[in-house]
């Protein structure tokens, strides 16, 4: 019976992971519908948002079930209390690509950013589909060692997102208010979706490791994660 009610956990985790796959499609595509302008692809992504949803309403059901059935305990009950938690934060990083498609669509047929910050744009979104993967891959194995990249894909979020907006409050800034407004907006939803994934990462630390959420420290966590075997980030 308990092996039946494990295995149907890991069957609603595979799910949580294909939702992560999704949603960095939706970033994928998102991005290039806000590089190139591509009304087309901006409206797929928009669309296909509802995909993600329902399989997000269907892992919450699950885990209600689920947690119904049984009486969960110790890391059973952390799964499934931060299940919920996982797939929320998951479900929203397709809402911010649909706002990166959204705010393509609003500009369509001009781009929704300066020609010289399309470099910038396409790292973020570089970034935003590796550190949703790494979340997918750290959902799926619970191996802390991922934890690292995510916070080190994070780092180099933030590192842009700061880097576009010393730029549009430069006295060199050209492109008017409108432009000034876009490139911020976008930026942080490129930043939020960063955000999620370590958020993930810190559910993930609570489940393995039983400290209580509120009280798990990320860069805490991942320094000591080479007494494992692991490498230090730096």
């Amino acid at each position: 019976m308990r092996d039946s009610y494990h295995e149907q956990l890991l069957a609603v985790t595979d799910d949580l992971v294909h939702m992560t796959k999704l949603v960095g499609t939706s970033i994928n595509q998102a991005t290039q519908s806000l590089l190139d302008a591509d009304l087309g692809m901006a409206e797929t992504v928009i669309k296909n948002d509802e995909l993600i949803d329902e399989l997000s309403a269907e892992v919450d059901e699950r885990y209600m079930e689920l947690a119904a059935r049984q009486h969960p305990v110790a890391t059973e009950l952390r799964t499934i209390m931060s299940g919920f938690r996982i797939s929320m934060s998951v479900e929203r990083m397709g809402d911010l690509a649909v706002h990166v498609a959204k705010q393509a669509r609003l500009r369509y047929p001009r781009p929704s950013i300066p020609q010289e910050l399309r470099g910038t744009f396409a790292q973020m979104g570089g970034l935003a589909e590796a550190i949703v993967s790494q979340a997918g891959t750290l959902i799926a194995s619970r191996d802390l060692h991922t934890v690292g990249s995510v916070l080190d894909y994070d780092d180099e979020m933030d590192r842009l997102h700061r880097q576009l907006f010393t730029i549009v409050l430069s006295p060199n800034w050209h492109h008017g208010v409108e432009a000034a407004i876009d490139v911020t907006l976008l930026s942080r939803y490129y930043e939020r979706f960063a955000d999620h994934a370590v958020t993930i990462s810190k559910r993930i630390i609570h489940i393995v490791t039983g400290e209580p959420y509120a009280a798990v420290d990320v860069e805490a966590a991942v320094s000591e994660v080479p007494m494992l075997g692991g490498t230090a980030r730096s």
